[in-house]
């Protein structure tokens, strides 16, 4: 293990005290028997070079060769300038019909079993925004006349909470709004998950299985690369098609175009003008997060 990552460790330890502290470093303890040397001692993605980088990719991309026969291109876009990331949801014609999810679970290479997505759909009773009581697995027909529908994600808080909690800053918040994960640095402590109000954090427990000719070769370092058991993993604004100027997966998925996403920077964008015309509305508001992640009704 490199200096700079021991030292993280050593100032958690300091924090969190010995018993919390050991069960941060347990995913350490029993390191995956595929994890190479150079990935272990890999710098904290802000301390990496363009040579350092360059060489990470193609580390990446013959890996995933190598255990899924596939030929992947992973790139690490960075933001663009005098961009501010941020999304809208329309909840008078979503028709919960979990497409996003969907696109979602495809678009970032999922493990195929758990078909895990980060995306949940609520069906909520009309009247009422009481997150607790929506229904996730429902299995009827959609949608339902006494009922609304309302997609929860990670909502690129301007005040993480998530960030505030990774005892090794393995999570932050990019210039154009967006929160990461570097996934090397990650330890699996899910001290991020618990701190997260909407519940938008996933732990991947496995290592993904996903049968080759479903793996998107398309693939970011930040965001949609296969990513190890023992890490944890979040909505990204699928930034390997957003800061190439695309959409999200999930919005083009949607049948009713109930999502909008856009540039917040951008006076002319239609987030902007949703923002400014729509009785818009942020979740659990009253806890200062500022998410980018905004929800509004036509009337």
């Amino acid at each position: 293990m490199d200096a700079t990552r021991r030292a993280a460790l050593k100032g958690a330890g300091a924090l969190l005290g010995a018993t919390a502290f050991a069960r941060a470093i347990a995913p350490l303890q029993a390191w995956p028997e595929n994890l190479s040397l150079d990935e272990l001692l890999q710098q904290h993605y802000k301390e990496l070079s363009k040579v350092d980088m360059a060489e990470i990719l193609a580390r990446i991309e013959l890996k995933t060769l190598q255990e899924y026969g596939v030929r992947v291109n992973v790139e690490d876009p960075r933001p663009i300038p005098d961009v501010n990331f941020g999304y809208a949801l329309n909840l008078s014609i979503c028709v919960g019909c979990r497409r996003c999810a969907k696109a979602c679970h495809e678009e970032n290479n999922h493990d195929r079993a758990t078909n895990n997505s980060y995306i949940r759909v609520l069906e909520m009773d009309k009247g009422s925004l009481d997150l607790e009581r929506g229904t996730v697995n429902y299995d009827h027909e959609v949608p339902q006349s006494d009922k609304f529908y309302m997609p929860v994600q990670c909502h690129q808080c301007d005040k993480p909470p998530c960030v505030k909690v990774c005892p090794v800053e393995a999570t932050w918040k990019e210039p154009d709004g967006i929160v990461v994960v570097d996934y090397n640095w990650c330890i699996g402590c899910r001290y991020c998950e618990a701190a997260c109000p909407y519940h938008a954090r996933r732990f991947n427990w496995l290592a993904p299985e996903i049968p080759p000719e479903d793996i998107n070769p398309d693939q970011g370092y930040l965001s949609n690369q296969i990513r190890p058991a023992g890490v944890m993993e979040k909505c990204h604004f699928c930034l390997h098609r957003t800061r190439k100027g695309l959409l999200p997966a999930c919005l083009e998925a949607c049948p009713t175009g109930a999502r909008v996403f856009g540039n917040l920077a951008d006076p002319n964008s239609e987030i902007r003008w949703v923002l400014e015309n729509k009785r818009v509305f942020v979740l659990k508001e009253d806890l200062g997060t500022q998410p980018r992640f905004f929800y509004f009704f036509d009337e």
